[in-house]
Protein backbone atom coordinates (compact mmCIF):
# COMPACT_ATOMS: atom_id res chain seq x y z
CA UNK A 1 0.00 0.00 0.00
CA UNK A 2 2.79 2.43 0.88
CA UNK A 3 4.41 2.06 -2.54
CA UNK A 4 1.19 3.04 -4.32
CA UNK A 5 1.05 6.26 -2.31
CA UNK A 6 4.69 7.27 -2.68
CA UNK A 7 5.89 9.85 -5.18
CA UNK A 8 6.53 8.30 -8.56
CA UNK A 9 7.95 9.72 -11.77
CA UNK A 10 6.75 9.10 -15.29
CA UNK A 11 7.39 10.25 -18.84
CA UNK A 12 4.68 11.44 -21.20
CA UNK A 13 5.36 11.64 -24.91
CA UNK A 14 3.39 14.29 -26.78
CA UNK A 15 2.06 13.74 -30.32
CA UNK A 16 5.02 15.71 -31.71
CA UNK A 17 7.54 13.63 -29.78
CA UNK A 18 8.35 15.87 -26.82
CA UNK A 19 9.07 14.03 -23.56
CA UNK A 20 7.45 15.58 -20.51
CA UNK A 21 8.58 14.90 -16.94
CA UNK A 22 5.62 13.88 -14.77
CA UNK A 23 5.35 13.27 -11.01
CA UNK A 24 2.43 11.72 -9.16
CA UNK A 25 1.50 10.88 -5.58
CA UNK A 26 -1.50 9.52 -3.74
CA UNK A 27 -4.58 7.55 -4.73
CA UNK A 28 -8.11 8.50 -5.69
CA UNK A 29 -9.71 10.91 -8.12
CA UNK A 30 -6.93 12.53 -10.17
CA UNK A 31 -5.92 16.19 -10.06
CA UNK A 32 -3.52 17.52 -12.69
CA UNK A 33 -1.61 20.69 -11.74
CA UNK A 34 -0.34 22.95 -14.54
CA UNK A 35 2.38 25.44 -13.60
CA UNK A 36 2.93 29.09 -14.48
CA UNK A 37 5.70 30.62 -16.60
CA UNK A 38 7.72 31.59 -13.54
CA UNK A 39 7.44 28.15 -11.92
CA UNK A 40 7.77 24.51 -12.84
CA UNK A 41 6.44 21.18 -11.58
CA UNK A 42 7.95 21.87 -8.15
CA UNK A 43 5.75 24.93 -7.70
CA UNK A 44 2.79 22.74 -6.73
CA UNK A 45 4.44 21.08 -3.74
CA UNK A 46 2.07 22.63 -1.14
CA UNK A 47 -0.87 21.25 -3.14
CA UNK A 48 0.73 17.88 -3.89
CA UNK A 49 1.35 17.32 -0.18
CA UNK A 50 -2.11 18.44 0.89
CA UNK A 51 -4.30 16.77 -1.73
CA UNK A 52 -2.32 13.52 -2.08
CA UNK A 53 -3.91 12.51 1.24
CA UNK A 54 -7.13 11.71 -0.65
CA UNK A 55 -6.53 12.34 -4.37
CA UNK A 56 -4.11 11.14 -7.00
CA UNK A 57 -2.04 14.27 -7.63
CA UNK A 58 -0.06 14.87 -10.81
CA UNK A 59 2.33 17.69 -11.67
CA UNK A 60 4.50 17.98 -14.75
CA UNK A 61 7.16 20.22 -16.23
CA UNK A 62 5.90 21.92 -19.37
CA UNK A 63 7.83 21.60 -22.61
CA UNK A 64 10.83 23.91 -22.38
CA UNK A 65 11.23 23.27 -18.62
CA UNK A 66 13.84 20.66 -17.64
CA UNK A 67 13.75 17.81 -16.88
CA UNK A 68 11.18 17.86 -19.72
CA UNK A 69 12.53 18.26 -23.23
CA UNK A 70 13.41 21.74 -24.49
CA UNK A 71 12.55 21.96 -28.20
CA UNK A 72 14.84 24.43 -29.93
CA UNK A 73 12.21 25.56 -32.45
CA UNK A 74 9.85 28.30 -31.26
CA UNK A 75 7.06 27.00 -33.50
CA UNK A 76 6.76 23.92 -31.28
CA UNK A 77 5.40 26.15 -28.49
CA UNK A 78 1.83 27.44 -28.62
CA UNK A 79 -1.31 27.87 -26.54
CA UNK A 80 -2.99 24.95 -28.28
CA UNK A 81 0.05 22.74 -27.73
CA UNK A 82 0.13 23.67 -24.02
CA UNK A 83 -3.48 22.52 -23.66
CA UNK A 84 -2.91 19.34 -25.63
CA UNK A 85 0.16 18.52 -23.51
CA UNK A 86 -2.17 18.19 -20.51
CA UNK A 87 -4.09 15.54 -22.42
CA UNK A 88 -0.79 13.80 -23.27
CA UNK A 89 0.09 13.64 -19.57
CA UNK A 90 -3.31 12.14 -18.78
CA UNK A 91 -2.90 9.62 -21.60
CA UNK A 92 0.50 8.55 -20.26
CA UNK A 93 -1.01 7.84 -16.85
CA UNK A 94 -4.14 6.19 -18.23
CA UNK A 95 -6.49 8.88 -16.94
CA UNK A 96 -9.79 9.34 -18.73
CA UNK A 97 -10.80 12.37 -16.65
CA UNK A 98 -9.29 14.64 -14.01
CA UNK A 99 -9.72 17.86 -12.14
CA UNK A 100 -7.31 20.31 -13.81
CA UNK A 101 -5.73 23.17 -11.86
CA UNK A 102 -3.62 25.83 -13.54
CA UNK A 103 -1.92 29.07 -12.49
CA UNK A 104 -1.24 31.97 -14.86
CA UNK A 105 0.24 30.43 -18.02
CA UNK A 106 -1.05 27.15 -16.65
CA UNK A 107 -4.42 28.78 -16.01
CA UNK A 108 -4.70 29.74 -19.66
CA UNK A 109 -3.68 26.19 -20.63
CA UNK A 110 -6.35 24.86 -18.27
CA UNK A 111 -9.02 27.08 -19.83
CA UNK A 112 -7.99 25.95 -23.32
CA UNK A 113 -7.99 22.34 -22.14
CA UNK A 114 -11.64 22.87 -21.19
CA UNK A 115 -12.33 24.31 -24.63
CA UNK A 116 -10.48 21.54 -26.51
CA UNK A 117 -11.03 18.51 -24.24
CA UNK A 118 -14.12 19.31 -22.18
CA UNK A 119 -15.19 15.67 -21.89
CA UNK A 120 -11.95 14.86 -20.05
CA UNK A 121 -12.23 17.60 -17.41
CA UNK A 122 -14.05 16.88 -14.16
CA UNK A 123 -13.51 20.53 -13.29
CA UNK A 124 -11.22 23.47 -14.02
CA UNK A 125 -9.43 25.79 -11.60
CA UNK A 126 -8.27 28.83 -13.56
CA UNK A 127 -6.03 30.86 -11.24
CA UNK A 128 -4.19 34.09 -11.97
CA UNK A 129 -5.11 34.04 -15.66
CA UNK A 130 -5.44 37.45 -17.29
CA UNK A 131 -2.13 38.88 -18.45
CA UNK A 132 -2.46 40.05 -22.04
CA UNK A 133 -6.18 39.32 -22.14
CA UNK A 134 -7.35 42.91 -21.72
CA UNK A 135 -7.83 44.31 -25.21
CA UNK A 136 -6.38 47.71 -24.35
CA UNK A 137 -3.16 46.09 -23.12
CA UNK A 138 -2.69 43.45 -25.84
CA UNK A 139 0.11 45.22 -27.70
CA UNK A 140 1.88 46.21 -24.49
CA UNK A 141 1.78 42.66 -23.15
CA UNK A 142 3.00 41.21 -26.43
CA UNK A 143 5.94 43.63 -26.54
CA UNK A 144 6.82 42.95 -22.89
CA UNK A 145 6.70 39.19 -23.55
CA UNK A 146 9.12 39.56 -26.45
CA UNK A 147 11.42 41.71 -24.33
CA UNK A 148 11.36 39.14 -21.51
CA UNK A 149 12.36 36.49 -24.05
CA UNK A 150 15.28 38.65 -25.20
CA UNK A 151 16.44 39.23 -21.63
CA UNK A 152 16.41 35.51 -20.80
CA UNK A 153 18.63 34.96 -23.82
CA UNK A 154 20.88 37.98 -23.20
CA UNK A 155 21.31 37.79 -19.43
CA UNK A 156 20.66 34.13 -18.77
CA UNK A 157 18.06 32.78 -16.36
CA UNK A 158 20.04 33.12 -13.14
CA UNK A 159 20.68 36.83 -13.66
CA UNK A 160 17.35 37.82 -15.17
CA UNK A 161 15.43 35.94 -12.47
CA UNK A 162 16.54 38.62 -10.00
CA UNK A 163 14.47 41.14 -11.97
CA UNK A 164 11.55 38.93 -12.95
CA UNK A 165 11.03 37.65 -9.40
CA UNK A 166 10.29 41.13 -8.01
CA UNK A 167 7.56 42.16 -10.43
CA UNK A 168 4.62 44.23 -9.18
CA UNK A 169 2.52 41.13 -8.47
CA UNK A 170 5.39 39.10 -6.93
CA UNK A 171 6.46 41.42 -4.14
CA UNK A 172 3.41 40.45 -2.06
CA UNK A 173 4.86 36.93 -1.86
CA UNK A 174 8.30 38.30 -0.99
CA UNK A 175 6.88 40.46 1.79
CA UNK A 176 4.75 37.71 3.34
CA UNK A 177 7.05 34.73 3.00
CA UNK A 178 10.69 35.64 2.31
CA UNK A 179 11.87 32.01 2.48
CA UNK A 180 9.17 30.75 0.16
CA UNK A 181 9.78 33.62 -2.26
CA UNK A 182 13.53 32.96 -2.24
CA UNK A 183 12.92 29.33 -3.15
CA UNK A 184 10.67 30.46 -6.00
CA UNK A 185 13.33 32.93 -7.21
CA UNK A 186 16.08 30.30 -7.00
CA UNK A 187 14.07 27.80 -9.04
CA UNK A 188 13.24 30.54 -11.57
CA UNK A 189 16.97 31.10 -11.98
CA UNK A 190 17.36 27.44 -12.90
CA UNK A 191 15.07 27.69 -15.93
CA UNK A 192 16.48 26.84 -19.32
CA UNK A 193 16.97 30.19 -21.10
CA UNK A 194 16.08 28.76 -24.52
CA UNK A 195 12.95 27.12 -23.16
CA UNK A 196 11.91 30.31 -21.34
CA UNK A 197 12.44 32.47 -24.42
CA UNK A 198 10.58 30.06 -26.70
CA UNK A 199 7.72 29.82 -24.22
CA UNK A 200 7.43 33.59 -24.06
CA UNK A 201 7.47 33.97 -27.84
CA UNK A 202 5.46 30.90 -28.77
CA UNK A 203 2.85 30.74 -26.00
CA UNK A 204 2.61 34.02 -24.12
CA UNK A 205 3.06 36.51 -26.96
CA UNK A 206 0.80 34.65 -29.40
CA UNK A 207 -2.09 33.43 -27.28
CA UNK A 208 -5.53 34.80 -28.14
CA UNK A 209 -7.35 37.12 -25.79
CA UNK A 210 -10.04 35.37 -23.81
CA UNK A 211 -12.39 38.19 -24.86
CA UNK A 212 -12.05 37.00 -28.45
CA UNK A 213 -13.12 33.51 -27.32
CA UNK A 214 -16.31 34.63 -25.58
CA UNK A 215 -18.68 32.56 -27.70
CA UNK A 216 -16.68 29.37 -27.19
CA UNK A 217 -16.20 30.00 -23.47
CA UNK A 218 -19.93 30.60 -23.04
CA UNK A 219 -20.59 27.11 -24.38
CA UNK A 220 -18.01 25.34 -22.20
CA UNK A 221 -19.90 23.00 -19.85
CA UNK A 222 -17.15 22.24 -17.33
CA UNK A 223 -17.60 23.28 -13.66
CA UNK A 224 -15.02 26.00 -13.12
CA UNK A 225 -13.48 28.07 -10.35
CA UNK A 226 -11.61 31.28 -11.18
CA UNK A 227 -9.19 32.52 -8.51
CA UNK A 228 -7.38 35.88 -8.53
CA UNK A 229 -5.43 37.99 -6.08
CA UNK A 230 -6.77 41.48 -5.48
CA UNK A 231 -3.33 43.00 -6.07
CA UNK A 232 -2.86 41.11 -9.32
CA UNK A 233 -4.41 43.97 -11.27
CA UNK A 234 -4.32 42.57 -14.80
CA UNK A 235 -6.18 39.44 -13.70
CA UNK A 236 -9.10 41.13 -11.93
CA UNK A 237 -11.22 42.22 -14.89
CA UNK A 238 -10.47 39.04 -16.90
CA UNK A 239 -11.48 37.04 -13.82
CA UNK A 240 -14.83 38.82 -13.66
CA UNK A 241 -15.27 38.26 -17.40
CA UNK A 242 -14.69 34.53 -17.00
CA UNK A 243 -17.11 34.39 -14.06
CA UNK A 244 -19.80 36.03 -16.17
CA UNK A 245 -19.11 33.95 -19.27
CA UNK A 246 -18.45 30.35 -18.17
CA UNK A 247 -21.89 28.85 -17.42
CA UNK A 248 -20.97 26.98 -14.21
CA UNK A 249 -18.33 29.25 -12.71
CA UNK A 250 -17.42 30.70 -9.34
CA UNK A 251 -15.00 33.54 -8.63
CA UNK A 252 -12.75 33.79 -5.58
CA UNK A 253 -10.73 36.95 -4.91
CA UNK A 254 -7.97 36.54 -2.35
CA UNK A 255 -7.27 39.73 -0.36
CA UNK A 256 -3.86 41.43 -0.23
CA UNK A 257 -2.53 38.79 -2.60
CA UNK A 258 -0.50 38.92 -5.81
CA UNK A 259 0.10 36.52 -8.66
CA UNK A 260 1.75 33.49 -7.07
CA UNK A 261 -1.49 32.47 -5.36
CA UNK A 262 -0.85 28.83 -4.50
CA UNK A 263 2.53 29.58 -2.89
CA UNK A 264 1.72 32.95 -1.36
CA UNK A 265 -1.46 31.75 0.40
CA UNK A 266 -1.28 27.93 0.30
CA UNK A 267 -3.71 27.24 3.14
CA UNK A 268 -6.43 29.52 1.75
CA UNK A 269 -5.85 28.27 -1.79
CA UNK A 270 -6.06 24.63 -0.72
CA UNK A 271 -9.23 25.28 1.25
CA UNK A 272 -10.89 26.91 -1.76
CA UNK A 273 -10.00 23.97 -3.97
CA UNK A 274 -11.06 21.35 -1.43
CA UNK A 275 -14.53 22.87 -1.10
CA UNK A 276 -14.82 23.28 -4.87
CA UNK A 277 -13.86 19.66 -5.58
CA UNK A 278 -16.31 18.44 -2.94
CA UNK A 279 -19.18 20.40 -4.48
CA UNK A 280 -18.31 19.27 -8.01
CA UNK A 281 -18.14 15.63 -6.96
CA UNK A 282 -21.49 15.97 -5.19
CA UNK A 283 -23.05 17.39 -8.35
CA UNK A 284 -23.74 20.70 -6.62
CA UNK A 285 -21.54 23.08 -8.66
CA UNK A 286 -24.22 24.00 -11.15
CA UNK A 287 -24.99 26.56 -13.81
CA UNK A 288 -26.07 29.87 -12.29
CA UNK A 289 -29.73 29.96 -11.24
CA UNK A 290 -31.59 32.09 -13.79
CA UNK A 291 -33.25 33.94 -10.91
CA UNK A 292 -29.81 35.31 -9.92
CA UNK A 293 -28.95 36.82 -13.30
CA UNK A 294 -28.33 40.59 -13.43
CA UNK A 295 -31.54 41.14 -15.38
CA UNK A 296 -33.49 39.92 -12.36
CA UNK A 297 -32.06 42.47 -9.91
CA UNK A 298 -34.83 44.65 -8.42
CA UNK A 299 -37.44 42.80 -10.45
CA UNK A 300 -40.86 43.59 -9.00
CA UNK A 301 -43.30 41.49 -11.02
Amino acid sequence: MTDTLALSTHSAITPDGVRLHVESAGRGTPIVFVHEFGGDHRSWEPQMRFFARRYRCISFAARGYPPSDVPAEMERYSQATAADDIAAVMDALGLDKAHVVGLSMGGFATLHFGLRHAARALSLVIAGAGYGAEKEHEDYFRNVSLEVARQFERQGSETFARTYAIGASRVQFQNKDPRGWQEFATWLGQHDAVGAANTMRGVQARRPSIYDLQADIARMPVPSLVVVGDEDDHCLQPGIFLKRTIPACGLAVMPKTGHTLNLEEPAAFNALLAEFFAQVEAGRWEVRDARALPSQIMKTD
